[in-house]
């Protein structure tokens, strides 16, 4: 689901992220589902992922199923 909400707070980047080259995604903290934006445009869409859905991307990835 997609959402411009900016009620949404707690965002961050992981410190993996490399700096501030542009190609970040931002993660809310303490929701109940997963909020995820572009950290270069803030007042952009932001995708709601279940807790779930998430974790099953983020492991996916992680193994190498999926290229980032």
């Amino acid at each position: 689901m997609g959402t411009t909400d900016s009620s949404i707070t707690g965002w961050y980047k992981s410190s993996y992220s490399g700096g501030d080259q542009g190609e970040c995604l931002e993660v809310a903290r303490d929701n109940p589902d997963v909020p995820v934006r572009d950290s270069k445009t803030t007042t952009g869409p932001t995708l709601i992922f279940s807790a779930h859905g998430w974790t099953a991307f983020v492991t996916a990835v992680k193994e190498g199923h999926i290229e980032p």
